[in-house]
């Protein structure tokens, strides 16, 4: 190998180490990064789901027993339950908006029949003092504050992605390399939601 030949490889190699170091550093892998942290994200929030649809069965025994003839809330929370657990969703549930918008549904109709369901327990002091519905009690309201995690987790990562794929450079860098990857839906407050629910007894 003559100088010029060695010199011209050098010049090769030292061409590709900086274009190697500017396309890390332009954010070229910010969109599959983000993208995977919102899959991520999402399955956070099915898994606190799923951890909520796990204590439901426990939880509507208990009441069982102390206020059987509340059959319609029981049964109402049975078939949320149902509902919300039939609809099957994973990662491409991202790239489906619709379907993402029915599983948001089904599981605010299990959390409208579980307001219900607690509302009805409070008419049972018996209920009220069950170490296992207590503890069920608990079980629950902390997953419902998981699942509140969870969502706004979701919601942020969203945000970041959609974020990144619209604005300069990684909208370059979408259209480009990405552009299968979508524009993500996120969840949004259910009508009503803003005004707290009536209890009466």
């Amino acid at each position: 190998m003559n100088a010029r030949q060695s010199y011209r490889s050098r010049l090769q190699i030292a061409t590709l180490l900086v274009m190697a170091t500017l396309l890390t550093a332009c954010g070229i892998n910010n969109i599959p990064t983000l993208d995977e942290q919102a899959k991520a994200a999402w399955g956070q929030v099915q898994n606190q789901y799923q951890r909520r649809a796990d204590l439901i069965p426990n939880l509507v025994e208990t009441v069982k027993g102390y206020a059987a003839h509340e059959q319609e809330t029981l049964t109402a929370v049975i078939e949320a339950r149902a509902k919300a657990t039939s609809i099957q969703v994973d990662a491409s549930t991202l790239d489906n908006p619709e379907k993402l918008k029915q599983y948001q549904q089904a599981q605010d109709g299990l959390t409208g029949a579980l307001s219900r369901l607690m509302v009805v327990s409070e008419r049972y002091p018996d209920l009220k003092a069950n170490q296992n519905f207590l503890a069920l009690q608990s079980q629950l309201e902390g997953t419902e504050n998981r699942i509140s995690v969870a969502r706004r987790d979701f919601i942020l990562a969203v945000q970041k992605y959609n974020t990144e794929i619209r604005t300069f450079p990684g909208r370059l860098w979408h259209s480009v390399m990405y552009s299968s990857l979508p524009i993500r839906e996120t969840f949004e407050a259910t009508p009503g939601s803003e005004k707290a629910p009536e209890v009466k007894f």
